[in-house]
């Protein structure tokens, strides 16, 4: 199977996802993130909006929504999208995709919002509780007591997923391995499922670099 073959049959899959559940922002993420891949930048704008009406803290959503409206050629959605993800990212203290969203911003001749007291007052009440929020959904969780598995991977996933989305991806998983009749007795099956938990929990090639920067 080629790489593209791979990605039509993830979008293919994404979409029956968020097809029968609709609800499921997770879903609506990794559709939006697989058109993204594919060029199809106005589906994946749809997507991502989709995806923050039902999870408005989710700011890698935002990021990538607004990218997929600006190779869309959407300039002027984009910005206030962005905006508004900007200062989402800021009152949580997420700041990759904070920075992230500036320099989009930048690239289109705008500069990132000023932010008020109450945002900047807000993350620094959020860091300082020490509460557990999930990377991948930006909701406060229950932290894993040790990573799902050995490796790099699995100690990010225990440092930045909540056990909720954990238990979610496990639930998704079985989806996976049912709708694409997977059997792990063969490594390229093992691959495909490994792809998609990566994507279902938002470890992307920014991601996989900053786990790689860590083992330094």
């Amino acid at each position: 199977m080629t790489s593209l073959d791979a990605l039509t049959a993830r979008i293919a899959q994404f979409e029956k996802m968020a097809s029968a559940d609709p609800d499921n922002d997770m879903a609506h993420f990794s559709l939006g993130n697989a058109y993204l891949q594919a060029g199809r930048a106005g589906e994946a704008s749809l997507a991502m909006e989709r995806c923050v009406a039902l999870n408005p803290d989710m700011s890698k959503a935002f990021q990538l929504g607004g990218k997929a409206m600006i190779d869309a050629g959407w300039t002027d959605k984009a910005v206030q999208f962005l905006e508004k993800g900007y200062t989402v990212a800021a009152a949580k203290g997420d700041r990759m995709p904070q920075t992230a969203m500036a320099e989009l911003l930048r690239s289109v001749g705008r500069e990132p919002p000023q932010l008020s007291k109450e945002v900047d007052q807000a993350a620094e009440r959020l860091r300082a509780s020490g509460t557990f929020v999930c990377r991948r959904t930006g909701k406060p969780g229950t932290k894993l007591e040790k990573p799902p598995f050995r490796g790099p991977v699995g100690a990010w996933i225990a440092a930045n997923i909540s056990a909720e989305t954990w238990n979610d991806w496990i639930g998704q998983g079985t989806k996976v391995i049912n709708e694409m009749r997977l059997d792990f007795s063969r490594e390229r099956d093992q691959d495909v499922y490994d792809a998609q938990m990566r994507e279902f929990l938002g470890i992307d090639a920014e991601v996989m670099s900053e786990i790689e920067e860590s083992k330094k």
